[in-house]
């Protein structure tokens, strides 16, 4: 059995942990809203048509933020549309996804089931058709309190209270060719300095996110970054990151790996931030809001699912709903201790996406929703990260991947609430055929026990529950995990993914 060791020492902190890093996203996109999160005529439904049992599986979840409604769908939608009496709103056309968007669920609604699931609102404004004037409109509609025309129709349309939305996103994915609107980073840079600074004008508390890379392998990658913030350094909170990872040709090595080329992702945006700041003489710093992060398995959307043809708009068509297993749930948790070993620089980030979309919840019309593998590493993770972030000392294994090189075997993390003293570890074993000791130094952490402990891992690493096995795959006790002299020891088996409470 391969064996690794890693120390733990809370005197040297990447950072502390915001909640806001185990955030969301809903976009109106396929099944997302209507059949997911909405379905007046399910028996769970309540007054206002949301399934109470996802609502409940949302708050079991752990989602402190939730980024809306999109995603590529914002660069067409008309936020008037969504609002005012349902059975005045407008069908439309949502050339981003090829369907057609009803309008049934909008701002006000989407507001209550926020409410309902115990999350923050994070809006994205469109930059793709519209520009600087109706992001003020809607700034103005959400969060000024009353007595102007946009906030007395907000009350008029029954909130009282501003929705006091702190955090918004200067329009989504600029720079991608798919995206309506798209531009150079130039005319996205000049366009987003513009509005922050007409929006901070009307509400100076907003926390705003410029569009970073919509990936790490697009062909401007850095030199968008670079330009973008040149133009809205002083202007921003944030630069947004985005990244999706699915097994390709079978390279399951390298899948197992992804988390690797997140580090680089956003090691990378760091520097070229940081760069930008020097090169002003700034001394402040912008953080990273990865607002869309997930296993996708792209390359089936782009065979099988997508839709074409002028007289085919369908309402809520069955699209992106990947049925995830456990090698994906173990690449997901990877992708979470990624996130928090940023901690420092990484301060916001949402899930993409919730709901039936490559989602951790699925559902069925009128029938049960259910967890996807990848549900159990977001709800423990966001259960179990507390206070701060630490830097780890890990002596590993390696091996080899077609598409990084040579990478460690085991990737961790560790986090520590200094009030309470509480700790936690997440781990992955990214061997597939071996499992592997891993020893850990704890004595820097004093007198702590060992309180929970779950490991994802199952002979069969495609396992998945799906509406006719909806618990085929859950986390299991862990109970090689032991203390003793102040070094705790655990066994991941193959292919695993491992949270470990400490106390």
């Amino acid at each position: 059995m391969p064996t690794a060791r890693m120390t733990i020492d809370p005197h040297f902190t990447v950072g502390p942990i915001r909640r806001n890093l185990f955030g969301g996203f809903v976009e109106h996109l396929g099944r997302h809203v209507y059949d997911g999160i909405y379905e007046p005529g399910h028996e769970t439904a309540d007054a206002e048509g949301f399934r109470q049992d996802v609502i409940e599986l949302v708050r079991e979840l752990g989602v402190a933020t939730i980024r809306y409604p999109g995603g590529n769908f914002v660069s067409g939608f008309k936020w008037e549309d969504s609002v005012g009496p349902r059975e005045e709103r407008p069908r439309r056309l949502d050339l981003a996804w090829h369907s057609t968007e009803t309008n049934e669920v909008g701002m006000h609604e989407f507001r209550s089931w926020l409410d309902k699931v115990g999350s923050d609102l994070m809006l994205a404004v469109n930059l793709g058709t519209r520009g600087t004037a109706e992001a003020l409109d809607l700034l103005e509609y959400a969060n000024f309190p009353g007595g102007t025309a946009l906030s007395d129709r907000r009350i008029a349309n029954g909130e009282k209270d501003p929705f006091d939305v702190k955090i918004w996103c200067l329009g989504n994915e600029m720079d991608g060719p798919w995206q309506i609107g798209h531009r150079s980073a130039d005319d996205y840079g000049k366009i987003a300095s513009q509005t922050a600074k007409a929006m901070r004008q009307l509400d100076p508390r907003v926390e705003l996110v410029a569009c970073g890379s919509s990936s790490a392998h697009m062909p401007t990658f850095g030199e968008w970054e670079r330009v973008v913030l040149h133009h809205t350094y002083d202007d921003v909170d944030y630069i947004s990151c985005h990244a999706y990872y699915e097994a390709k040709d079978g390279d399951i090595g390298s899948f197992l790996a992804s988390a690797v080329d997140m580090d680089g992702f956003i090691d990378t945006v760091v520097k070229t931030a940081d760069h930008v700041g020097a090169v002003r003489g700034s001394s402040k710093k912008i953080d990273i809001s990865f607002d869309e992060w997930n296993v996708w398995y792209q390359r089936r959307f782009h065979d099988e699912e997508r839709m074409t043809g002028i007289e085919n708009w369908p309402v809520a068509p069955r699209l992106l709903e990947d049925h995830y297993s456990v090698v994906d749930a173990v690449v997901f948790g990877n992708l979470m201790i990624s996130l928090l070993k940023h901690a420092d620089r990484v301060t916001t980030a949402s899930l993409a996406q919730l709901v039936n979309v490559i989602a951790p919840i699925m559902t069925e019309p009128g029938g049960p929703a259910w967890r996807q593998t990848t549900f159990f590493p977001f709800s423990i993770t966001s259960r179990l990260a507390r206070g701060e972030a630490l830097e780890l000392k890990l002596d590993a294994p390696t091996y080899e991947t077609a598409e990084y090189g040579e990478v460690p075997l085991v990737d961790a993390v560790a986090t520590r609430d200094p009030e309470t003293g509480e700790a936690a570890v997440f781990l992955v074993n990214r061997s597939q055929s071996e499992q592997l000791e891993l020893s850990i130094d704890v004595a820097g952490l004093g007198d702590v026990t060992v309180r929970e402990t779950h490991t994802i891992s199952d002979d069969d690493i495609h396992a998945k529950n799906t509406l006719d096995d909806r618990e085929r795959v859950a986390p299991k006790a862990n109970a090689s995990a032991r203390i003793s002299d102040g070094t705790l020891t655990v066994t991941l088996p193959a292919v695993s993914w491992t949270a470990l409470s400490l106390g």
